[in-house]
């Protein structure tokens, strides 16, 4: 058991974090689709660690409505600065280009926070659904969505769309949440979450924390305990990196032991599906959630 604190200093990235270098030539090519079609990607506006494994792959998650976040959460790597743009009407039909030029098998969908917006962005969210199922009906779709300042009638608009899975993380421990997630509230996004349920029992609900600032071993186990009091299917937990200097530092690095016992204690309380390692982020090995399709599959009837 582990036991982490907040107090700022200087800890060395160890030897497990380190990234595979990525072939650049399959890293390219991804990015010349999503240049020629002028789309976002979570894995450049994030810093995300694992650009080169899942563009090697093929694979993507969009960012849509974006670049700019209309919140500044201390850990995040997205511009916030930046004011947020009008929506764009032809982006759900750009993204469904680029899943079918991509040939994805899954696509994650996510967006930055628009609190400027009436429905928080569920209308622009339900077109990009629409738009890919249009094109690629064979493409199951995952959406990670922000909480859309509790509105749930945004909610049940994003559902009507049906996609496969509906993600929203909780990034972090309920004492954490005003230091890591200011404009957030813990309570509110576990009540996303069991609405989600509640409304489209068919769809997979999904979420995920970051580890290593300041939380610990107890906390994390009760926030997955809050987690599966709401249902919750699928669970991830990633080591949390610093995007820069002017970013919250990192308390500690977990070793992959640690990760292993969450993941065990996980599957032990009921989720269908635990990933959990240093370089986990929420989309990372997303489309294994076919593989617990095909084994748990879901029933409109299910509750």
């Amino acid at each position: 058991m582990y036991q982490t604190t907040v107090e700022a200093k200087v800890v060395v990235k160890p030897e497990w974090l380190r990234v595979k270098a990525p072939q650049w030539q399959r890293v390219g090519s991804v990015k010349e689709i999503l240049r020629d079609l002028n789309l976002n990607t979570v894995c450049e506006e994030a810093s995300c660690p694992n650009i080169g494994e899942c563009f090697n792959a093929g694979t993507a998650t969009f960012l849509i409505m974006g670049p700019a976040c209309t919140r500044a959460c201390p850990y995040c790597d997205i511009d916030f600065e930046k004011k947020p743009k009008s929506l764009d009407i032809t982006e759900p039909d750009r993204l469904a280009e680029a899943v079918r030029r991509l040939k994805l098998n899954h696509v994650v969908i996510t967006s930055v926070n628009r609190d400027d917006l009436t429905d928080g962005g569920a209308s622009q969210f339900a077109q990009c659904i629409s738009q890919v199922r249009i094109i690629s009906p064979q493409t199951t779709i995952e959406v990670l969505i922000p909480d859309l300042c509790g509105n749930w009638q945004a909610l049940e608009i994003i559902l009507n769309a049906k996609p496969e899975v509906l993600n929203h993380n909780t990034e972090t421990v309920e004492r954490l949440y005003r230091r890591i997630r200011p404009q957030g509230d813990y309570h509110r996004t576990l009540e996303l979450l069991r609405r989600s349920r509640e409304l489209a029992p068919e769809v997979y609900t999904k979420s995920g924390i970051m580890v290593g600032l300041g939380e610990t071993d107890a906390e994390v186990q009760e926030v997955m305990k809050d987690l599966r009091a709401v249902d919750c299917d699928i669970l991830t937990i990633g080591q949390y990196l610093q995007p820069s200097p002017k970013h919250l530092p990192v308390a500690s690095f977990i070793k992959p032991k640690q990760f292993e016992q969450w993941k065990e204690i996980g599957v032990s309380m009921g989720f269908l599906q635990v990933v959990a390692s240093p370089l986990t982020r929420s989309s990372y090995h997303a489309e294994q959630v076919k593989e617990l399709m095909a084994t748990n599959p879901k029933s409109k009837s299910e509750k």
